[in-house]
């Protein structure tokens, strides 16, 4: 398995990179986003690696979130590498984050490949997907909201209002914010 490629820039299209490793050259799928932000011939990509019976293919990346996401993404079904490198090139990890968080339909519905069925059933699959960001009290945060809407939603109380309890919360972590939002629902 090929998890990763260090070498020089043969040759660079929009979403597809010829990547010269001592000697061997490797065809390399990438997003839009990946490729806008290749700026040396000199380059290390992250990568993941699908084998099928007819064809062996490399998909690069720049940033591990958009390989996660990526890696996620291809895990439902119906989605292809095609349409995962469609929703890498349209979408930061952070920005399809935001909009499976606010299960937005509409956004999804904009990556080529997609209509509103495979939107739905991706936002239902991919419900929590959250990346590793470099800001930990925001993810941190975003995570801890999530588990206490779960734990909410356990004990029998509706997805939107949940949601819209948990917004107007102050706490950060989940214990308190459980605590909080259950003193706003009893109300």
């Amino acid at each position: 398995m090929i998890v990763g490629i260090l070498g020089t820039i043969e040759k660079k299209e929009p979403t597809l990179l010829n990547v010269n490793v001592n000697g061997i050259i490797y065809e390399i799928f990438v997003s839009v986003n990946c490729s806008s932000k290749i700026i040396d011939d000199k380059i290390k990509l992250f990568t993941t690696h699908i084998i099928r019976e007819d064809s062996q293919t490399l998909y690069g990346f720049l940033d591990p979130n958009e390989k996660k996401l990526f890696d996620t993404v291809i895990k439902i079904n119906g989605v292809g590498p095609k349409v995962a490198l469609a929703i890498c090139s349209t979408f930061t990890p952070s920005s399809f984050s935001q909009i499976v968080s606010a299960n937005d339909v509409s956004m999804l519905k904009r990556v080529p490949g997609i209509g509103p069925k495979g939107a739905s059933r991706i936002l239902v699959e991919l419900s929590g997907f959250i990346i590793d960001g470099e800001e930990e009290g925001i993810e941190g945060s975003a995570s801890s909201t999530l588990e206490a809407s779960l734990a909410l939603e356990s004990l029998g109380f509706k997805k939107d209002i949940v949601s819209k309890v948990l917004k107007s919360c102050k706490a950060t972590n989940t214990s308190d914010l459980v605590r909080e939002a259950l003193k706003q629902l009893q109300k």
